[in-house]
């Protein structure tokens, strides 16, 4: 199957949230599919509608938590047909509330009908790579 990963980080470049996107993404491939990974920020406009499975993940814009970034929502309204498309939302471990971040990072997808089947709050690589390895994706 073809899997889509997509990032966005608070700021330009968000080094950490990158890292953990690619170790989910390689736990991914290891079960046999096919991975691409984008950048929000960078892939402005582009559509998604080809994949499978989407991923989603983020962090919050502020060391409170809560709000993700204006870019997701954004993507998400532009990036083609994902109305019952199967997900996966997650975020990087940060901010005080991380359970709400995650949170409003469902409700952007859900609300463009995509079909929520896991979340979680990626606190390393290692953990990521795991999350990927095990994910249900078929």
């Amino acid at each position: 199957m073809r899997v889509c990963v997509l990032y966005c980080g608070r700021g330009s470049s968000s080094q950490k949230l990158k890292e953990i996107a690619g170790a989910l993404a390689k736990g991914i491939g290891s079960q046999g599919h096919t991975v691409d990974v984008f950048d929000i920020r960078l892939e402005g406009g582009k559509i998604i509608s080809y994949y499978d499975y989407i991923v989603v993940g983020t962090e919050s814009v502020s060391s409170w938590g809560g709000k993700i970034p204006e870019p997701v929502s954004r993507f998400l309204k532009q990036a083609g047909t994902i109305s019952g498309k199967r997900c996966m939302a997650f975020i990087t471990n940060g901010g005080i509330r991380s359970g709400k971040t995650l949170h409003s990072l469902m409700h952007a997808m859900e609300s463009e009908g995509m079909y929520l089947k896991t979340s979680d709050i990626l606190k390393n690589q290692d953990y990521a790579h795991a999350v990927g390895k095990r994910l249900h994706i078929s």
